[in-house]
Order: C-alpha cells, then sequence, then structure tokens
C-alpha cells in the first residue's frame, strides 16, 4: 500500500547567521519563483530587508510583510497572515511561505502565543497545498524555544544543513496543552461582573476605564470592540454571564473576560470569516485588533485576556 502523502509541508529552518538564514530563506523563496508558485515573506523588518536586498529584482514578485507589525498579536497570524495570503491565490498553485513568527526579542507574555501558533498551522491547512518554512534563529533563542520548535514542526532542516529531516520530537498537540496555561486574577484590576442585561454597561465601564488609562481614538474603539465581543460570547456560550477587568501594566492596558464557558475548539478565533455566514467571527475580530490575546480554558471555565499598545 502507498502511503498518502500529507500536501501541507511545515518545515522549521534552524540558522546561527546570516548566511545561513539567506541560505535557506532565499532558495527558498527562489524555488517557488522557478516553479511559478505565489511566495510571501512574513519575518520581522530587519530580516525583511536582508531578505530583500539578496532577492534584489526578484523581490518585487514577493509579497513582503514585516511580522512585527502584521504578527504581532500570534493569534492573528493564522487568519490575517497566512490565510490571508493562501486563499487569494488561484487553485491548482502550491503556496509558499517564509513566516518567522518567534523572534529573541518576544516577551514572555507574548511566547506561549507563538508555541501555540506554530502548533496550530498544522491543523490550520492540512490538507492545503501550502508550503510555510518557519526560520528560528538557533543562536539567540533558548532551549526551551528550539525544543517547542521540534514539536511543532513535522520536519526540522537543522542549522548548516540544506536537508530535511523528520522531527522525532514533532507532538504538536502537548504543545497547545503546556501553554494552556492559567492567567492568574490581577487583584488591583477594575472589575466588573456582568450579564445580558448589562453587556452595555460593560462596554462603558471598559471604555471609560480605558481611557482613564490613556486608550484613545481607534485604540478606544478596538476596546470598545473587544468587550462587545467577548462579553456576548459570555453570555451566549459561556453560561449567561462574566466578569470583566481592565487594569494598565508595563505601558499596556489589558482587558480580560472570564466565564464558565468551556472553548473546546483549539483553532476558534484563527479561522477566517466565511462569507454569507452569520455569527462565529467574535474571537476573530479580537484576535485582528488586540495587539496580544491568551486564552486558557479549563474544566472550571474560560479566561481571554488582550493587551492594547496606546
Amino acid at each position: 500500500m502507498t502511503a498518502t502523502v500529507e500536501p501541507f509541508v511545515h518545515p522549521a529552518l534552524f540558522y546561527r547567521d546570516e548566511r545561513e538564514y539567506l541560505a535557506g530563506t532565499v532558495s527558498f523563496v527562489r524555488e517557488g519563483l522557478r516553479s511559478g508558485d505565489p511566495v510571501a515573506v512574513a519575518v520581522p523588518g530587519e530580516n525583511l530587508r536582508l531578505i530583500e536586498k539578496a532577492l534584489g529584482a526578484d523581490a518585487g514578485a514577493v509579497r513582503l510583510l514585516d511580522m512585527r507589525e502584521a504578527g504581532r498579536n500570534p493569534g492573528r497570524i493564522i487568519p490575517g497572515v497566512l490565510h490571508a495570503f493562501a486563499d487569494a491565490q488561484p487553485a491548482g498553485r502550491r503556496v509558499r511561505i517564509v513566516g518567522e513568527p518567534v523572534w529573541a526579542g518576544r516577551t514572555r507574555a507574548e511566547y506561549p502565543a507563538c508555541a501555540q501558533h506554530e502548533a496550530l498551522i498544522n491543523a490550520a491547512f492540512q490538507g492545503r497545498e501550502v508550503t510555510i518554512l518557519c526560520p528560528y534563529d538557533a543562536a539567540r533563542l533558548d532551549e526551551r524555544t528550539l525544543a517547542d520548535a521540534h514539536a511543532t514542526h513535522p520536519v526540522v532542516i537543522p542549522s548548516g544543513s540544506a536537508g530535511q529531516r523528520e522531527s522525532t520530537a514533532y507532538a504538536p498537540e502537548h504543545v497547545l496543552a503546556r501553554y494552556n496555561e492559567p492567567l492568574p486574577a490581577v487583584p488591583d484590576a477594575l472589575s466588573f461582573p456582568f450579564a445580558r442585561g448589562t453587556l452595555s454597561q460593560a462596554r462603558h465601564v471598559a471604555t471609560a476605564e480605558g481611557a482613564r488609562l490613556g486608550l484613545a481614538g481607534v485604540r478606544l474603539e478596538d476596546l470598545a470592540l473587544v468587550t462587545a465581543e467577548l462579553t456576548t460570547n459570555s453570555v451566549v456560550h459561556g453560561g449567561g454571564s462574566g466578569e470583566l477587568r481592565v487594569w494598565e501594566r508595563d505601558g499596556h492596558v489589558l482587558c480580560e473576560v472570564r466565564d464558565r464557558g468551556r472553548l473546546d475548539d483549539p483553532l476558534a478565533g484563527r479561522r477566517p470569516a466565511v462569507r454569507d455566514r452569520r455569527g462565529g467571527r467574535g474571537l476573530l475580530l479580537v484576535n485582528l485588533v488586540a495587539d496580544l490575546v491568551r486564552v486558557h480554558s479549563g474544566e472550571d471555565g474560560t479566561t481571554v485576556r488582550c493587551w492594547f499598545v496606546p
């Protein structure tokens, strides 16, 4: 019996210097261009400039995105970067994407969402004619991050090697479970219990506190949207009520909603919106507008915590 080959390919490229980085990424891009494949590159700005320079005239045929902006919130990358590019391409062509969601400057708050994102790519693109190459800086990232890369990528390209090999540590479901971390309550946060009859009041409470903490304009509108979506989800899917909290930490305004519901779909909020389908877009909108989203779901309920930069 012939083994079935999964059309989706998701290799991790480990590199230690600029030479190895460009050797792995630029050759991947040029191979795609030679084959007539649509190609996108979404990496941090400094690496994007390196690739663009190395590609020369070929850079004009590639979709170039600064991942520090497009993927600031890791929960936004699958729907807003990867699917947004892949789904816009003509049928019958393999799509190639260089995606670098993890870099040395990621914060401790951001990293769990990064690891879960990498694990979820495999389910999000299963069966698709897509290759997503994910570079990892083996010289600057810590051992835990590099180990997680082996667990979230079915194939790896070791530093200094041009060949792929299967990852013997591949276990994306374990990574998802490990980073489903509890988000401890913040004692000094403004707190507002809400139910169906107080949804509008919850939104006003959040925006008033957000404005007091420094949000204004579009950022304050984003906070209002996120509050409305999360509190409505709690009423409809999370037991009919919940608790809203808003506070400030390290230059960010944070908004959190807790309820008694259980979020069993790990891809919730990461699938693109389906045309002509009503509902189901709440968490997607939250991921698209917040600067970071962390979720914990367990037997006692679900917490969704969002970060906003003023």
